[in-house]
């Protein structure tokens, strides 16, 4: 047993008591129905569904790769993600992220606090044939998958109780505001004119940032000091999880076309070609190091090609997708094995990974943006003879980086004044499943 915890319970429960009160409880004066598109909101539900399943997919992913000691808590960190970040959405996550903005920074959180006037709110300005609480729990979905990301640099010495509190902050603190800049019309990135389709900045690159910081901060596992080799728990875990991330995908790129359209089938394709290019690349790039070809290896190529693709999916065409897919996979397998070869313990090489296939996802984009496919693109990438939009996407780089490097390192400082991030070194040799959660995988 555990000193007991109440204040967690506590949160929750005032949280709950205020949702049904008068002012409060968001009952809808009148609901919103002229110029809903009843294929769009339906193509969006579905979508919606589609990236959510790519959490426990993500989980699936992380879990196969780690050792057998730690499996379940690394999954659990990915599903408890659904819950705490759906809660916090729904209380002021999405007002910060789409609320009437602040400075062009972050969004006001009062607009939507408790879901104010989400149920009976006009559409939003950029997805105007679908209810606002449609496009709300569609941007939910990638909000609880990010801060789950992150958990792969951090895998085998974290504290849980930690990692859910820093997971709060930083979805409240870097998340939503990179958000706000990013989507909202009023956002200091969109109106640099930066494109993110679907989250190559937002989501992937935020996330690769903070677990670089993560892994700097947390310092060395003991197998890592002591060069132990545990080899991954269960490579068809890594298998599913994999299958899960490509199946939820064509949700979270072609959904962000926010409609049943051709943009929409674009997205699709362009998402299914870069991963496949991907997850060869990654293959055959090892090939020609003198590696065998692995399961391990070309799923973690695909996911990168899906990450590479996805601030560009529905502004490029489907050969370029090709090219996106393979120079991503390349660099982050270099990038990858030259992190095996350094002192950094990023666990499931979460920087190489999404962070490096967000950065030349991004880059890719100001080079091979297209008018053609999305009428939206003002200025054409670099590959069409123009140079704004490669230049704002690299001013848009930096700062992104610095950002959400800067503020994830400082909020693992304050979560770890509050809450100790690492566990004891005893609970790193037994294992989370059973230190912090008092269960353990059975094998077979």
């Amino acid at each position: 047993m555990q000193k007991p915890s109440y204040i967690p319970l506590i949160l929750l429960l005032v949280v709950a008591v205020l949702g049904v009160l008068p002012g409060f409880n968001g009952v809808p004066t009148q609901i919103v129905t002229e110029g809903i598109n009843s294929g769009d909101t339906a193509w969006m539900l579905v979508a919606t569904a589609l990236v959510l399943l790519m959490t426990p997919g993500l989980a699936y992913f992380y879990g196969g790769m780690v050792n057998n000691k730690n499996v379940i808590s690394t999954m659990l960190q990915s599903f408890v993600a659904m819950g705490v970040i759906s809660i916090i959405w729904v209380v002021v996550g999405f007002s910060l992220a789409f609320g009437s903005s602040i400075g062009g920074f972050v969004g006001n959180p009062m607009d939507h606090f408790m879901f104010k006037g989400v149920l009976d709110g006009k559409p939003w300005s950029l997805a105007a044939s679908i209810p606002l609480v449609v496009f709300a729990f569609f941007q939910l979905k990638f909000a609880v998958i990010t801060p789950a990301l992150v958990t792969g640099s951090m895998a085998e010495r974290i504290n849980f109780k930690s990692y859910v509190l820093f997971m709060i902050l930083f979805s409240l603190f870097v998340y939503a505001p990179l958000a706000h800049m990013t989507w909202h019309p009023d956002g200091f990135l969109f109106k640099l004119g930066v494109l993110d389709f679907a989250g190559g900045t937002v989501v992937h690159m935020s996330a690769g940032w903070a677990a670089l910081a993560g892994a700097l901060y947390l310092k060395r596992r003991k197998s890592h000091l002591e060069a132990s080799y545990f080899p991954p728990a269960n490579i068809p875990f890594v298998l599913l999880g994999t299958g899960l991330l490509w199946f939820g995908w064509f949700g979270f790129n072609a959904g962000s076309a926010v409609g049943a359209t051709p943009l929409a089938a674009s997205a699709f394709a362009t998402t299914n070609t870069a991963a496949a290019a991907a997850g060869l690349a990654w293959v055959l790039f090892d090939a020609a190091k003198g590696k065998k070809v692995s399961a391990l290896g070309f799923c973690i190529g695909a996911v990168v090609g899906l990450v590479a693709i996805t601030p560009a999916a529905g502004f490029v065409t489907v050969p370029t997708a090709i090219f996106i897919g393979t120079i991503g996979a390349m660099v982050s397998n270099y990038i990858a094995h030259l992190r095996s070869k350094s002192t950094l313990d990023d666990t499931l090489d979460v920087f190489p990974c999404h962070g490096v296939g967000g950065m030349v996802g991004m880059v890719m984009t100001g080079i091979f943006a297209s008018k053609g496919v999305n009428s939206a693109v003002v200025d054409e990438g670099l590959a069409f003879g123009q140079t704004t939009l490669f230049i704002n996407h690299m001013i848009a780089l930096v700062a992104v980086s610095v950002f959400a490097f800067v503020m994830s390192y400082v909020l693992l400082k304050v979560t770890d004044l509050i809450l100790p991030l690492r566990v004891t070194e005893e609970d790193e040799k037994v294992g989370l499943d059973v230190s912090q959660h008092d269960e353990y995988l059975i094998e077979a």
